[in-house]
C-alpha cells in the first residue's frame, strides 16, 4: 500500500513516514500543494494524508482540486484546526477522515488501516464513457447496448480508464494500479493490452474513445458519469 504524506512541517513528516514506514507501507512526502499535486497526478497512491497549512496553498484547496479532477483517493485531514467549520467545510469538500493535532500514532494507525480497508469510495456500480458501460459489480462491459467480453485484466484495465476518465496515465501508473507490482523495463505490456481493448471497444464503434498521449500514455475520453 502507498501513502503521501502532504506536511510542511518536516519533523513531523519524517516521524510520519518512519512510524509508517516500520508498518510496512510505502511512503512519499510533499512540502507543499502543488509537489502533492503533482505526486498525486504522475503516480497512484492508496491514502493521502493532508495539512492544511501548507506554504503555498491551503491543503483544503488541493482536496477541492483533486475532486473536481475525479479523483477517489481517500483523504485523511491532518490540522491543528479543531472547529467545527474547519470540520464541516472539509468533510463537505470530500475529506474522508480528520484528526486533529496533537494526536497519537496508535490513533493515526487506525485511522490508516480503516480507510485503506474501505478503498476509494464507489458512489456507483455502473460507471459510463459515452455509450461504453462498465458494471463493476457483474464484471459486464457494453457499448451502444452490445455485450463485449473482456478477460480480467482487459477488464481492470477499462475499469481504471473509465475511473479517470478525461486524465492522462502514464504507463507506469498503469502498471502500478493494474498489475500492482513493477514490470522494468516492460511497460510494452500495457501497449499490448490497450490494442487488444482497442480492438474490442473501439474497433467497430465511433467516435474512438482510447486515446494516445504522445510521450506519456494514454487516456480515455468522452462523456463520463
Amino acid at each position: 500500500m502507498r501513502i503521501l504524506v502532504v506536511e510542511d512541517e518536516e519533523k513531523l513528516a519524517e516521524i510520519l513516514v518512519r512510524g509508517l514506514k516500520a508498518e510496512g507501507y510505502q511512503v512519499e512526502t510533499a512540502l507543499t500543494a502543488a509537489d502533492g499535486l503533482d505526486l498525486v497526478e504522475q503516480s497512484h497512491y492508496d491514502l493521502l494524508l493532508l495539512d492544511l497549512q501548507l506554504p503555498d496553498y491551503s491543503g483544503t484547496a488541493l482536496l477541492r482540486k483533486l475532486r473536481q479532477q475525479r479523483h477517489d483517493l481517500p483523504v485523511l485531514v491532518l490540522t491543528a484546526r479543531a472547529d467545527l467549520e474547519s470540520k464541516i467545510e472539509n468533510f463537505d469538500t470530500g475529506a474522508d477522515d480528520y484528526l486533529t493535532k496533537p494526536f497519537a500514532f496508535a490513533e493515526l494507525l487506525m485511522r490508516v488501516r480503516a480507510l485503506l480497508r474501505r478503498g476509494p469510495a464507489i458512489k456507483s456500480s455502473l460507471l459510463r464513457v459515452a455509450d461504453l458501460e462498465l458494471d463493476r459489480l457483474t464484471h459486464q462491459v457494453r457499448r451502444a447496448g452490445q455485450k463485449i467480453e473482456l478477460s480480467p485484466k482487459e477488464f481492470s484495465l477499462l475499469e481504471y480508464f473509465m475511473l479517470n476518465a478525461g486524465r492522462a496515465l502514464s504507463r507506469s501508473m498503469i502498471i502500478d494500479r493494474v498489475w500492482d507490482q513493477s514490470f522494468e523495463g516492460l511497460t510494452n505490456i500495457v501497449d499490448v493490452y490497450v490494442a487488444q481493448l482497442r480492438r474490442k471497444i473501439d474497433e467497430s464503434f465511433e467516435p474512438k474513445l482510447i486515446r494516445t498521449i504522445r510521450g506519456l500514455g494514454y487516456s480515455i475520453e468522452g462523456d463520463a458519469e
